[in-house]
């Protein structure tokens, strides 16, 4: 069954897609758009992206309102989650990049946790059975998806 995207209020908001001038407002928008990039990306188990695909994406881009994020103002989000660790860009040129709905060190302290949990210490895995190994299929609605 596909789960559908709840939009947050703001998205339906037409200055939301403009960047505001004062400090405080822009640092909520800011947290704000963060929020909604990785719930996103995380919903459609979406890790990369060019800028420009992100431009054109419903997440950047509210057909409804017309309204659509320029693209120095997408930069602008995207290296805020650079920023917080969840975002790495893939070139020089900064027009794609990789986007970590949790933080290397977030999946870390979750696989620490299952192997604990799960008594399988000083155990070794592969990539592949902790994203789609039998152990791992209880894990909440698959948790280890996207570590890769």
């Amino acid at each position: 069954m596909a789960m559908s995207f709840e939009w947050p209020w703001q998205y339906r908001f037409p200055p939301f897609f403009t960047l505001q001038p004062n400090v405080d407002t822009r640092q909520k928008q800011l947290a704000a758009w963060c929020s909604l990039v990785l719930s996103f990306c995380r919903l459609h188990k979406q890790s990369s992206m060019t800028v420009m695909e992100a431009q054109e994406s419903p997440l950047f881009n509210n057909v409804k309102l017309q309204r659509k994020l320029p693209v120095e103002s997408i930069q602008i989000v995207l290296e805020e989650l650079r920023k917080k660790g969840n975002l790495e860009w893939l070139d020089k040129n900064k027009s794609s990049f990789l986007i970590m709905w949790r933080r290397p060190e977030e999946w870390g302290k979750l696989i620490y946790q299952w192997v604990s949990r799960s008594g399988q210490n000083n155990s070794v895995f592969t990539l592949y059975e902790l994203t789609s190994g039998e152990d791992t299929e209880d894990e909440e609605s698959s948790r280890f998806v996207g570590v890769s």
